[in-house]
């Protein structure tokens, strides 16, 4: 089989789905891999490099399309300028993609619909649960590791004061005020960055467990008053609240979010829409120059004026909803995401050939279309799509 690693199309991303490291693997273990001319010069991945690995290096996106039986990429396919076509439109039935595809965000709707004209069997790395046996292919994880430092990072670049308290012959300035909401690896990476910085940390989750994480770094943990039953669902991944239950949620986070100077959002519900956490009245009654980073923007985001793959400001906020921030630290996020991809791609085929179970948790939590259909659970739920 073939496996194609096109360049990244989006704006800004300098990510690519495969190192030189995880192609000397593929090729070791019989694949033929097509890298894209300077698909990985992003990330400081050179096609001498990918060369040296075994790779052939294609100058046109349209050869790899073309020849590969599985494309791996970053992000969802988009609509190519240069081009003048959609990434899907190059795709062909029965070929296999492996990307973070995010399918049940409006936005991918008219595309995973796409896809599954064309017959393209797709798998979304979102939708990877969060068990033992597939640990090494979670790249939601690696990438909220990613997003979780270089998010605060962003933040303190916009905020127009001193994060930690500082002492001066003028007088002191107190530290800055951060508030992490959901405080899975992401939030918790973000509260670890920001305590580095010297931030005053606050952290909400609606789980137990992620809430005593958070207060083991040091974050004073906000109760948030949701039941347990009603919060935790199959493996620690939180559950979709009832409207009546989120309302309260909000209510309780509204008087930490005027406090705030910088929030991070990152609460998900596993293949669903994020959960709308900060309204924009509660937007309006922020500290004129506080910022708000919203990681959750590829699954619709948890602030609800959050500008989808762009930073904006609303009532003197700073609103950030870029959709690639682990692309802002390339080189690092590229090896880890390699990797998780790597280990999925061993798992699903063997031999040279598809080998997996469709009963198999890993294989029906992240396939997204098969056989023509939409087949993905939370895609199907957002689209009004029957069973």
């Amino acid at each position: 089989m073939i496996i194609g690693i096109p360049k990244e199309i989006m704006h800004d991303e300098a990510r690519v789905s495969a190192s030189p490291e995880s192609v000397k693997k593929y090729v070791n273990d019989g694949f033929e891999v097509l890298v894209e001319t300077n698909a990985g010069s992003g990330a400081h991945y050179f096609d001498e490099d990918y060369k040296e690995a075994g790779a052939k290096i294609i100058d046109s996106p349209k050869e790899i399309y073309e020849r590969a039986d599985i494309i791996l990429k970053v992000k969802e396919p988009l609509f190519n300028e240069e081009l003048n076509v959609h990434e899907v439109d190059l795709m062909h039935e029965g070929q296999y993609l492996i990307t973070f595809i995010h399918p049940a965000a409006p936005a991918n709707h008219e595309m995973v619909k796409n896809m599954a004209k064309k017959g393209v069997i797709s798998f979304t790395l979102d939708g990877i649960p969060r068990i033992s046996r597939a640990q090494n292919m979670d790249a939601l994880t690696s990438m909220s590791t990613c997003a979780g430092y270089k998010g605060i990072l962003i933040a303190a670049n916009l905020l127009t004061k001193f994060i930690p308290q500082i002492f001066s012959a003028v007088g002191m300035m107190k530290q800055a005020n951060a508030l992490v909401i959901g405080t899975g690896v992401g939030g918790l990476q973000a509260i670890a960055t920001a305590k580095r910085l010297g931030a005053k940390v606050k952290a909400a989750d609606i789980r137990p467990d992620a809430s005593e994480q958070a207060g083991s770094l040091g974050a004073e943990v906000i109760d948030l008053g949701v039941d347990p039953k009603l919060a935790v669902g199959e493996g620690g991944y939180a559950l979709g609240l009832p409207d009546d239950v989120l309302a309260k949620e909000r209510e309780v986070l509204r008087e930490h979010v005027k406090e705030a100077d910088i929030i991070f959002l990152s609460a998900l519900v596993p293949g669903e829409l994020a959960p709308t956490l900060i309204t924009e009245d509660m937007v309006k009654e922020m500290k004129d120059g506080s910022v708000i980073v919203d990681i959750s923007i590829d699954q619709g985001g948890n602030c609800e004026i959050t500008p989808p793959g762009e930073i904006g400001n609303k009532y003197g906020v700073s609103l950030v909803g870029i959709k690639n921030i682990p692309g802002e630290l390339p080189t690092s996020s590229t090896w880890m995401f390699s990797q998780n991809v790597y280990n999925l791609v061993s798992y699903l085929f063997k031999d040279n050939k598809p080998s997996f179970d469709l009963e198999d948790e890993i294989v029906y939590k992240s396939l997204a279309t098969y056989e023509g259909k939409i087949v993905h659970k939370g895609a199907k739920k957002a689209m009004g799509l029957g069973d």
